[in-house]
């Protein structure tokens, strides 16, 4: 099992840009595709973006697309989620996430972080 910890979350205003980091603990890291969710308050949680183990393949939502980058360092047990050109309804805590198969899929999840809040502001 893989643990992960989130950190880059905060306040910015719109149009701004952050920069999440997932931190993973456990040997098996560059097997596990990862990935990031969101969740608004008062509202499910929904995927954001996701990479292959090996970096070759990018999943994105369409709200995404075109704002955010997704990265990793297997050296470093680190994924990334880069994002800008921030909106209000980009607003909400961002979960890291792990899994083996699919990861779009929220069932496909094998582990999850505990979450860093963005905010964005008008």
């Amino acid at each position: 099992q893989v643990q992960l910890v989130e950190s880059g979350g905060g306040l910015v205003q719109a149009g701004g840009s952050l920069r999440l980091s997932c931190a993973a603990s456990g040997r098996t890291f560059s097997s596990y595709m990862m990935g990031w969710f969101r969740q608004a308050p008062g509202k499910e949680r929904e995927f954001v973006a996701a990479i292959t183990w090996s970096g070759d393949r990018l999943y994105y939502a369409d709200s995404a697309k075109g704002r955010f980058t997704i990265s990793r360092d297997n050296v470093k047990n680190t994924v990334y989620l880069e994002m800008n050109n921030l909106k209000p309804e980009d607003t909400g805590a961002y979960y890291c996430a792990a899994g083996t198969r699919y990861l779009p899929r929220r069932d496909n999840v094998d582990a999850w972080g505990q979450g860093t809040l963005v905010t964005v502001s008008s």
